[in-house]
C-alpha cells in the first residue's frame, strides 16, 4: 500500500552513522533514525513472521521478519515491536514470549520478558499474551499509526482492534490514532542504502556463495542429478557458515534452464547440455545471489558458446557503466540493446535494433529485468523509481544484481531449432561505490575458458 501522506520526503535530521557513534548500537541507531522520520505524533508497529506449518506437527525452519531483524536483531516468532518516538521512558516496547522451561527443553531457549532489555535493548517488555490489553493504552497520545497491512492476517486484526480501542479510550478528549500509514515507504528507503556493517555482511555472503558455485563446477559430471549438484553447492554454503540458502536453489540442466524459477532439480544432467545454477548463501541473515551457466561435459558447443558470449558481453557492458548518478533503468536498457543487436546479427531477430527494441521482440528470449536490490531479502526493498519517474539515480551503498539472460524454450515457436533448449544467465552482485562499483561476486569465474578449465576438475 503506497500512502502519499506518509512522511517520506524529508531528509532525516540524524544519520545512522552519527547515531551509531553516539549509542554504540547499530540497531538502536536504526530505530532512532526511523523514529526521527515518523515524528513524535506517530507510532510504528512491526510483527514477527509467524511460524509456518510444514506438515502435521512439524514446521519449516523459522525465518524472522526482515524489518524486525533490521531494527532489533530479534529472531524469535510471536513478537511485536512498538516504537514510540519521543517517549521519555519507553520509546522501544517489545511484546514477546515468556520463558517456559518445559518448552525450552523441547524447542530451545527464549529471551523472555525479564531479559528483553539486556538482550534486545527494549525499554519496556510485555508478554505477547498481553498485546491486545496493553497496545491501545500505549497508543494514547499518538495521532498516526505506521503499520503495514496485508502481510499477516492475525496481526492485522490485533493492530486494527488496538487502533479502534485507542480511539474509544480517548473519547475525543485526547489525541488518538486517526490514520494508518505504510511504514515501508520510510523504512525500506533506509534499508536500501547499506551501512558499512551490512556491506561487510554481504561481502561474506557473496564470498561463501561464490565458493559454492566453484565447488559445483568442479564436481559436475554427466550422469549426476540436478539435486546432487545442488547438494554439492549447498554443502559448501554450510561449510562456509551459511544458515541456509537465501532462496530455493535453481539447478536446471538442458531445457530446464529455460524455466526461470525452476526448483524441482530432479532430472539427470547429460553430456552436451549446459546447466544453469542460480543459488546464494545466507550468512548472518544477508544473502548472496549468483547465477552461472556451464557445460555439463566441460566444453561449450558452438551454439551454446555463441549465446554465452552474448550474455556475458551484455552483463559486462552493464557493469562497466554503473556509477553514482546513473539512472537505474540504464542498466536494463544497456543489456537489452546488446542482446537485441547480437540476436539480430545471428539472424534470430529481425532488425533494425531500435525497431526490435520498440516492438519488444527480444522478450521472446530475454523476458525479465536485468537486476534487483539485494540485502536481508534476496529481492530486497526500496523503490526503483522516484517522483513519478521511470528510474532513480544510483547512490553509493546500493547493492543489486546484474543478471541478463537468453532462453530458447522448447515451447516458444520462435526458438531456432539449433538453439532450442539452451538457457544462459550470468548474475553478479554489485555495490555502488563513490566513483563506480565493486563486483562482490568476482570470486567465481565467468569467462568461458576459465569455466571449461574448472568444470569436472575434482572428478
Amino acid at each position: 500500500m503506497q500512502n502519499p501522506e506518509a512522511e517520506t520526503a524529508e531528509e532525516p535530521t540524524v544519520t545512522e552513522t552519527s547515531l551509531r557513534e553516539a549509542t554504540g548500537d547499530l540497531h538502536a541507531a536504526r530505530r532512532a533514525r526511523l523514529m526521527d522520520r515518523i515524528g513524535t505524533t506517530g507510532a510504528a508497529l512491526f510483527g514477527a513472521n509467524p511460524a509456518r506449518n510444514r506438515s502435521n506437527d512439524t514446521y519449516y525452519a523459522y525465518r524472522p521478519s526482515s524489518d524486525l531483524l533490521y531494527l532489533s536483531g530479534f529472531e524469535e516468532p510471536e513478537a511485536v515491536m512498538l516504537l514510540l518516538p519521543g517517549h521519555e521512558e519507553h520509546p522501544f516496547v517489545l511484546f514477546l514470549r515468556e520463558r517456559d522451561l518445559k518448552l525450552e527443553i523441547w524447542d530451545g531457549p527464549r529471551v523472555g520478558v525479564e531479559r528483553a532489555r539486556e538482550m534486545v535493548g527494549a525499554d519496556k517488555a510485555f508478554p505477547i499474551s498481553e498485546l491486545e490489553e496493553q497496545l491501545p493504552k500505549l497508543l494514547a497520545g499518538r495521532t498516526k499509526l505506521f503499520y503495514a497491512l496485508g502481510i499477516d492476517e492475525a496481526m492485522d486484526g490485533a493492530a486494527i482492534r488496538a487502533y479502534r480501542k485507542a480511539q474509544r479510550l480517548a473519547r475525543g478528549r485526547a489525541p488518538a490514532p486517526m490514520s494508518i500509514h505504510e511504514p515501508r515507504d520510510v523504512l525500506h528507503e533506509m534499508r536500501l542504502i547499506k551501512a558499512p556493517e551490512e556491506i561487510d555482511a554481504l561481502r561474506t555472503a557473496c564470498r561463501v556463495s561464490a565458493e559454492g558455485h566453484v565447488r559445483g563446477m568442479r564436481m559436475t559430471r554427466p550422469g549426476m542429478t540436478e539435486f546432487e549438484l545442488q547438494a554439492e553447492i549447498e554443502y559448501q554454503f554450510q561449510r562456509g557458515g551459511a544458515r541456509s540458502p537465501g532462496y530455493p536453489s535453481i539447478v536446471g540442466g538442458g531445457a530446464n534452464a529455460c524455466v526461470l524459477h525452476y526448483i524441482e532439480n530432479r532430472d539427470t544432467l547429460e553430456d552436451g547440455q549446459v546447466v544453469l545454477v542460480d543459488a546464494g548463501a545466507e550468512v548472518g541473515w544477508y544473502t548472496g545471489d549468483i547465477t552461472r551457466t556451464w557445460p555439463v561435459g566441460g566444453t561449450f558447443s558452438g551454439h551454446q558458446r555463441m549465446i554465452y558470449d552474448l550474455v556475458l558481453q551484455a552483463q559486462m557492458e552493464a557493469i562497466r557503466i554503473i556509477k553514482p548518478g546513473l539512472d537505474w533503468t540504464e542498466i536494463h536498457k544497456t543489456t537489452v540493446h546488446v542482446i537485441t543487436e547480437g540476436l539480430i546479427d545471428m539472424g534470430i531477430l529481425e532488425g533494425p535494433v531500435e525497431q526490435a527494441i520498440e516492438d519488444k521482440t527480444f522478450k521472446k528470449f530475454f523476458m525479465h529485468g536485468t537486476g534487483h536490490w539485494l540485502g536481508i531479502d534476496v529481492h530486497d526493498v526500496g523503490a526503483y523509481a522516484l517522483d513519478g519517474k521511470k528510474g532513480r539515480p544510483l547512490e553509493p551503498g546500493m547493492v543489486f544484481t546484474v543478471e541478463p539472460g537468453i532462453y530458447f524454450h522448447p515451447e516458444e515457436e520462435a526458438s531456432p531449432s539449433d538453439f532450442v533448449g539452451i538457457g544462459v544467465r550470468i548474475e553478479d552482485d554489485v555495490l555502488v561505490t563513490e566513483d563506480g562499483c565493486e563486483v562482490l561476486t568476482s570470486h567465481v569465474p565467468k569467462e568461458p575458458e576459465e569455466i571449461e578449465e574448472i568444470v569436472g576438475a575434482d572428478l
